[in-house]
Order: structure tokens, then C-alpha cells, then sequence
């Protein structure tokens, strides 16, 4: 055998590749062809192997007596991987062509010869949509040929489609859709690849589902023409892509009424943070304040946890309850001790009780103390966080005139470094600080 094919490698190199034919070439039996086909093909020697095998393609033997396990969909499969590895090594783009049609023609034949209950019909679509996208250049068929294949696969099954080579061919065939105006399409094609999409299929969906529309408006208006027929979640995916575009075009109200009914039907963490987030954009802390507190308490992690606990915190700032306040920084600063911004955040509660407490009259020295545990805060902050050691610096020499002056402090006894405890009998206004400071 090993001379008979090495004679048969001379005589096709010095002839042209023969046509394909009904009977195995030579008079050979059928598993003595097929046996040379498959040495060339293994081997690498595909003009041999087209050569042998190309009557397979015209005779179709669903069996072949000898071979237990031939089968002829595995043939046509060889086939093509036969043409492109010889296309691959041509370097006459007219013969590379000619063998690139040839693969085509496998696939006509293979839908002509099985129906689609004999074979895995989207493996093939699959492969022949990958032959049309990375050989359309090089011969007649076009990329539309290639998005004809995808679209018969996300026909067949979407879901299977959606998760194929990562979501590539999906992304594909999405961006087609949307390039040439099938807008509707498009759109039920992304709402279906969703849940089932990689991150990079989801990136590519955000970014096509903005390029349907011409501004935020146009979206609105599409979104709030859905809702009537939409399911629950559906509707709760609507509601958070409303409020993000309510947003943009500054209606405020219609968010915050899109956030308490995205709210109402499922309170999770990310919904309530909808809702305190349009309230505290419109500067109502003291309603913001609960819906925090259950946000905080939805958290999956602490860094959500100890920022939350700070909002809180500021909130609480913002409605004068001081004391409040400092207690959802300590909150904060129990979940991490190195938080520079809760070290900030006490500060600025601090020296906001002592604007309250002077009412805005000038400052007593016992009011002026109050500065030297605001300077203590400012100075944790620095050290916890470098990069707020600037702002906090800043701060804290824009309170150095605020502090005891020489004077007072010779008046009062009140010697450097000693500690000196912020309380009661400063004023009661300052009663519920009593934390210990240091004179400065």
C-alpha cells in the first residue's frame, strides 16, 4: 500500500486534480480508497486526499463493507477541512479560490444529503457561518452569507447561540441587526441574550441598545410603551433603565416615582438605593435616612456597609442630630478603623455643633476648644488616608485662629498637651460629645 500511494503522489503531481466521481478511483474497492484518503488526509498530503476523496462526495456510501464505524457526515466534515488546509497552502489566490468554492460546494451537498434529524443541523450552520466570516474575501460568498448562517442559529436556538464563543457570534449578528434598521429585532434579540450573556456580549448590548436611539427621549418614549405589556421583571428591568434616563433629562420627580415603584415590587439593595439616592439628590436627608438604614442592612460586603453607614452619618449631619451622626461614624470606623473619610466626616460633624451651638454669635473659649478635637480628626484622616492629607491639612490650619488663643489659655490654666475633655461643663450644648481632646 505504502508503494501504491507513493506512486499515485507522482502521478497527481503531475496531473491535474481529478473530477469528482461515483466509483473510487482505479477500480479500487471502496474501503481501499477510503484507507488512501485518510493516510493523505492524517498526513497532511491534501491533494491525495481531495483526490480520493472527492468521490465520496458524488457516490455518498453510507457505509463502507470493512469499516464498522464510517460515517459519511464525518467524511464531509473531512472534506472541508481537506480544501481549506489545501486553500491555506496555495499561493495562487485563483487556486485558493477554487479550492475555497470547492468547501462551499461540501456544504450544499451535505443539506442535500441529510435531513435534520440525521445530523447536529447547528453544528453545521455554526461551521458554515465561521467558513463564510473567515473566508469571504478570498472568494464569492459576502458577510451577509455568514450573518444568514448566525441568524438561522439564534433562530434554532437562542439561548445556545448566545453563549457560543463567548457571545461572539452573537455580537456579530446583534450589531448587523442594529446597523441595518431592524431596531425591533434588534431590541428582542438583546432582552433574550441578557441573562445568558458574557460580559463581554452584556458591554456590547449596552453600548448598541444606546446606539438605537437618537437621545434619551427616544428611549423613554420606547421603554414607557412596553410597560403596559411587560411581566414583573421585565417591568423591573424597565423601571431601573427609566430612572437612569429620567435622570439624565433632569425629571427628577418622574425618577423618584419610576424608584418608590421599583421599590414597592421588590426591595432589594439595589432598589432601595434607587430610592434614597433620588431622595437625597433632592436634598430630603430625613426620608433618605430610613431607606439608607435598609440599604445598609441589604449590604453584601462591609465597603458598601461603612459607606452607607457614612451617608447616614451625613445625612443625620445635615438635619442637625448631631449625635446621631457620630454614631453612624463609629459605625463606619467599626467596620475599618483606617476610613479617612469618617475621620473627616467627625470633624465636620464637630465643628458644625459648634456653629449650632454659638448660634453664629461670637465664638466664647469654651466654644474654641471644641477645634482642637476638630484638628484631632482632621489629623487621623491624614494619617489613615494619604489622599486626603491636602484637604485635611487645609482644614485644619483654617481652624488654628478659630482655636484658644495664648491669652485664653493662661486665663483658663489650659497648659500644651494636656488632655481636656469636650463636655457638659464646656456648655450643655457640647454634653453628649464628652470625648477627651488635647490642648493645643
Amino acid at each position: 500500500m505504502k508503494i501504491l500511494i507513493a506512486l499515485l503522489i507522482t502521478f497527481f503531481a503531475l496531473n491535474e486534480t481529478s473530477d469528482a466521481q461515483s466509483e473510487p478511483p482505479f477500480g479500487m474497492g471502496e474501503l481501499e480508497a477510503y484507507s488512501v484518503f485518510l493516510d493523505g488526509y492524517r498526513s497532511g498530503d491534501y491533494e491525495l486526499a481531495i483526490n480520493f476523496g472527492e468521490w465520496m462526495l458524488e457516490a455518498k456510501p453510507t457505509e463502507i463493507e470493512g469499516h464498522e464505524n464510517f460515517s459519511l457526515e464525518r467524511q464531509f466534515d473531512r472534506m472541508i477541512d481537506t480544501y481549506l488546509m489545501a486553500a491555506e497552502g496555495e499561493s495562487d489566490p485563483s487556486q485558493t479560490t477554487a479550492y475555497l468554492e470547492k468547501a462551499e460546494g461540501v456544504f450544499d451537498i451535505l443539506h442535500d444529503t441529510f435531513d435534520e434529524n440525521e445530523i447536529d443541523l447547528y453544528n453545521w450552520y455554526l461551521k458554515q457561518g465561521r467558513f463564510y466570516h473567515e473566508n469571504n474575501e478570498r472568494m464569492s460568498a459576502s458577510m451577509a452569507d455568514a450573518y444568514r448562517m448566525y441568524n438561522k442559529l439564534y433562530e434554532m436556538d437562542y439561548l445556545r447561540f448566545a453563549e457560543e464563543g463567548d457571545g461572539f457570534f452573537a455580537m456579530v449578528l446583534l450589531n448587523e441587526t442594529a446597523n441595518s434598521g431592524e431596531r425591533d429585532k434588534a431590541l428582542e434579540m438583546m432582552d433574550q441574550f441578557e441573562e445568558h450573556a458574557s460580559i463581554e456580549l452584556l458591554d456590547a448590548i449596552v453600548e448598541i441598545r444606546e446606539s438605537l436611539f437618537e437621545n434619551p427621549e427616544e428611549r423613554i418614549d420606547f421603554i414607557e410603551s412596553r410597560m403596559a405589556a411587560a411581566g414583573d421583571a421585565e417591568r423591573e428591568e424597565m423601571l431601573g433603565d427609566l430612572i437612569g434616563l429620567y435622570d439624565e433629562i433632569n425629571e427628577s420627580e418622574k425618577a423618584a416615582e419610576a424608584a418608590r415603584e421599583l421599590y414597592s415590587m421588590n426591595p432589594n439593595y439595589q432598589n432601595t438605593r434607587y430610592v434614597a439616592d433620588m431622595l437625597l439628590s433632592d436634598g430630603n436627608y430625613a426620608d433618605a435616612i430610613n431607606y439608607l438604614k435598609e440599604s445598609k442592612e441589604l449590604a453584601e460586603n462591609d465597603t458598601d456597609r461603612k459607606e452607607i453607614a457614612l451617608e447616614i452619618a451625613e445625612s443625620y449631619q445635615q438635619t442637625d442630630r448631631f449625635e446621631e451622626a457620630r454614631d453612624y461614624v463609629q459605625r463606619a470606623l467599626a467596620i475599618d478603623d483606617t476610613y479617612g473619610e469618617a475621620y473627616m466626616r467627625m470633624s465636620a460633624i464637630y465643628a458644625r455643633t459648634i456653629s449650632n451651638c454659638t448660634g453664629g454669635d461670637v465664638l466664647g473659649r469654651e466654644d474654641r476648644t471644641v477645634y482642637w478635637l476638630v484638628v484631632d480628626y482632621l489629623e487621623k484622616a491624614a494619617e489613615h488616608d494619604p489622599s486626603l492629607a491636602s484637604n485635611a491639612n487645609n482644614r485644619a490650619e483654617s481652624y488654628t485662629e478659630a482655636m484658644p488663643s495664648a491669652e485664653d489659655k493662661f486665663f483658663n490654666d489650659w497648659e500644651d498637651g494636656d488632655s481636656f475633655t469636650i463636655d457638659g461643663e464646656l456648655s450643655q450644648c457640647y454634653a453628649w460629645i464628652n470625648e477627651e481632646t488635647t490642648v493645643r
